[in-house]
């Protein structure tokens, strides 16, 4: 995939994730990717996975709370575990949106969360550039 298409994908799905987030929170694993996606103008709800509680008490409350929620852990090995023990403790429960972390896996060379935002503006300089 040349770095336009994959541009407009990581863009299309950004605004798309945006507008999610303004009825559905998402579920991030720490600090920074708080702070990346608050720099991508996420103005809803965020949920960090580290905050003293287990997987499972963080999935208990979650369930209490909520009838969907965004999985956006990293998309490396720890990030798809954690992603599939929070799925496996909401079954039932609550509904994972995973779409948006397979999209900005097939469409980017960052490996987490934080590396988004910079990732993303060194794309855009990229094709800005092969334009002129």
């Amino acid at each position: 995939m040349d770095s336009r298409a994959a541009l407009e994908k990581l863009e299309k799905a950004i605004d798309e994730l945006r507008e999610k987030n303004r009825t559905t929170p998402i579920i991030v694993e720490g600090e920074k990717d708080v702070a990346a996606l608050r720099s991508l103008d996420m103005e809803g709800e965020i949920l960090m996975l580290h905050c003293g509680k287990s997987v499972a008490e963080f999935c208990d409350d979650i369930a209490l709370r909520y009838r969907e929620v965004i999985v956006l852990t990293d998309w490396d090995r720890k990030g798809w575990s954690l992603y599939h023990r929070i799925e496996d403790n909401l079954r039932g429960r609550t509904k994972c949106i995973m779409d948006f972390r397979i999209i900005f896996a097939a469409n980017s060379m960052v490996k987490d969360m934080e590396s988004l935002p910079t990732f993303l503006r060194k794309l855009r300089r990229s094709v800005r550039g092969k334009e002129r």
